[in-house]
């Protein structure tokens, strides 16, 4: 978000000016910077051998952070009450945006996933938007059914039930790892919204189990599996883009080889400037880097759930569950990214928020970062009153 959107966005809704958290904002600036930074230094070989443009994922980058930016300027002025009541009709798009995907014709395949819908020569993500959607109708449904998810397991089912049939949908496409994280999101916003341990707990065993049924009755699963386990046993095949990260990391040692210094991005290591731009980090800026970005993600995560204790506190639990959404997702993702890359978890084809180049998702996320902003409006006007706007 650039500096004129940003003053638009404090002129506040009912006459008085809005009260932005510059915290979150200067945290999603620092994140987006840097990883700006680094989708140019990962992309300029790429780009310059695909299209003689080395700045031509830069470019690009840039426009999507300027429509992303755009969307979240205008979700800052929409009060979330509205969103609330909109919750249903919301959740009925995401679910038509995942079955419109898997519909030959209107779906796209990119290697080998139906994920996107093309829209005007852009190809974008359904699952992203679908995803968000989903969220706010769980944030909803935590906030009307608090009583009956602290006092009924039914009424943990239900919304689980909703994931569930949302999760068959990605695993169509397929995106496990959209699946997996939509999941952990709902399962925590639910549990923070009073739903009991034990009926949590029982719910969690269920869908590992479940999940782990997938993988072991999925060919291609099972060998994504065998080479998290082992990638060096195929270095050259299966293995080639885990031992690759691997090796960029290692290179990077306590204060990285340079900025632009990276030999792995240069046609060694596979999708660098998107779902590996983590290892080209700590090749390039060393654990010095990786500390930092790991931080940043930590106090963005923190920021958010700080956001929604203060929402809760002023009695908004809509707005509290949808801030607590937010830190639990942008932890999670990033978590799962910054595992696969350190061969800690096995690959999910997940980008790092706010820094990979990845076109839907960075545009979902900053616009997401918007409704962060509007519930700190809503949550601190309410519990200091409504700000003046200065002379």
């Amino acid at each position: 978000m650039n500096a004129a959107t940003l003053g638009w966005a404090r002129s506040g809704s009912r006459g008085g000016a809005f009260r932005t958290d510059w915290v979150t904002v200067a945290l999603v600036l620092a994140i987006t910077l840097l990883g700006l930074v680094m989708v140019t230094s990962a992309s300029v070989s790429i780009a310059n051998n695909e299209t003689g443009q080395p700045f031509y994922y830069l470019e690009r980058q840039l426009a999507l952070l300027l429509a992303g930016g755009v969307a979240a300027v205008v979700l800052t002025r929409v009060r979330t009450e509205l969103l609330e009541k909109l919750a249903l009709p919301l959740l009925i798009v995401a679910i038509a945006l995942l079955v419109a995907v898997l519909i030959p014709g209107l779906g796209h395949v990119v290697n080998g996933s139906r994920r996107w819908i093309r829209l005007l020569g852009f190809n974008f993500q359904a699952s992203e938007l679908a995803r968000l959607l989903v969220l706010i109708y769980v944030a909803s449904y935590a906030a009307r059914r608090e009583s009956e998810l602290r006092t009924s397991f039914s009424g943990l089912a239900r919304p689980l039930g909703l994931l569930a049939l949302v999760g068959v949908l990605l695993l169509a496409e397929p995106d496990f790892g959209a699946a997996t994280v939509l999941f952990a999101t709902g399962f925590g916003v639910l549990f923070m919204a009073g739903a009991r341990l034990r009926h949590v707990l029982a719910m969690v065993l269920a869908a590992v189990a479940a999940f782990g049924a997938l993988v072991a009755l999925s060919g291609y699963r099972m060998r994504r599996l065998a080479t998290f386990l082992d990638p060096w046993a195929d270095p050259y095949d299966s293995g080639f883009q885990l031992t690759q990260s691997l090796i960029a990391i290692g290179r990077g040692e306590w204060f990285g080889v340079g900025l632009g210094e990276s030999v792995q991005k240069l046609f060694y290591l596979p999708e660098a400037h998107t779902d590996f731009l983590f290892a080209v980090l700590a090749e390039e800026l060393g654990l010095v880097g990786v500390v930092l970005t790991v931080g940043l993600f930590i106090a963005l995560a923190w920021r958010a759930l700080h956001i929604a204790q203060l929402a809760s506190d002023a009695g908004l639990r809509f707005q509290a569950c949808l801030a607590a959404g937010f830190g639990l997702w942008i932890g999670m993702q990033a978590f799962i990214n910054i595992g696969v890359n350190m061969g800690a978890l096995p690959t999910k084809g997940l980008t790092l928020p706010l820094m990979s180049y990845g076109r839907s998702s960075l545009i979902v996320t900053i616009a997401w970062v918007g409704i962060l902003l509007r519930v700190h409006h809503e949550a601190a006007s309410r519990t200091r009153g409504p700000a003046t706007v200065s002379a």
